[in-house]
Parts: C-alpha cells; structure tokens; sequence
C-alpha cells in the first residue's frame, strides 16, 4: 500500500497505532521536523505521537540521543551507524514503543564523493528490532526532505503491516 490507496500514509499509520495502542517517536537531523510536522497534522496524533528531537547538531545527537561520539568520528551523522543509534536513542528517551530517525545531506551543499547531496539514513527501532534503510535522492534541498519523510512513512507502515 501507498499513501494513494488508502489516503495519507501518516493518517492511516495513525490508525494502526491507536488501534494497536502503541506509541510513536522521531529523531530527524536533514529534515527538519518535517516528519513530525506530517504526524502532528492528524487530528487526534497526540494519542500516539509522544514527540520527538530535531537533532541537526553533533552536539544535539550525542547530548540528547546518546549517539556516540565514536560512532560520529568513525562513520559521521550520515550513516547507517548514527541512524540506528538515533532511532535508539529516541526511543528510549521518550518511552515510545516504535522510533523513527532521519539524517542525509539534503544539499545543495555538503555532499561529498562518499556521500552525494541526496544520501539519507532512514533508522526504525521497532520495539527493540533495529532496521535501516539507504537512500540517495536526485532532488533539489526541499524535494530530498519531502521523499525521506515519505520514505519513513512507507518504512513504518510497511513494517507495522508485517508485525
């Protein structure tokens, strides 16, 4: 399922976790808040929505979320490394049953040879279950925010489908 078939993914995620009675966090660094902005539209949303951090600093990401500071040295905030810990790391600031995380470089600037303008790390920590997924988008700064917000959407439904 799309956001297409059923109407916005963020309102049917919403669904399945009142009726499943779970709760939900976000860690986001590239986009900004943009996914906790999509849940918090939902009317109702604080019923399962506790909150979330908008790390967009090192600082932030190790102070508050407990990332490592090795782990920002060795891999860098853009990596599978940081987004597992970030989707961890929320989790269990907020007591939340599921936890999403982003970090990429959205551009225009920022982007290297080993990690193009584009490149996001999509983390879900799902009751304790830790996945990532890779991206690299070929939008301008606002389109990659937009599709890596999408992208965590389809992630958590696809997984809250699975069990």
């Amino acid at each position: 399922m799309t956001a297409t078939d059923k109407g916005n993914l963020e309102v049917v995620i919403g669904e399945i976790l009142r009726d499943q009675q779970l709760t939900l966090t976000c860690a986001e660094s590239c986009t900004g808040g943009l996914l906790m902005h999509r849940f918090t539209e939902v009317p109702g949303s604080s019923s399962y929505f506790l909150g979330g951090v908008v790390a967009y600093n090192n600082g932030v990401k190790h102070a508050l979320l407990g990332v490592q500071e090795d782990v920002l040295v060795e891999f860098g905030a853009v990596s599978e490394q940081t987004a597992i810990a970030m989707a961890r790391g929320v989790r269990a600031l907020l007591g939340a049953h599921l936890a999403l995380s982003i970090t990429g470089v959205a551009g225009p600037g920022g982007g290297t040879a080993e990690k193009p303008v584009g490149l996001t790390y999509i983390g879900l920590d799902f009751r304790g279950r830790v996945m990532v997924q890779r991206h690299v988008w070929q939008g301008d700064r606002s389109a990659n925010k937009h599709v890596s917000a999408e992208a965590a959407l389809q992630m958590l439904y696809d997984q809250l489908q699975a069990g």
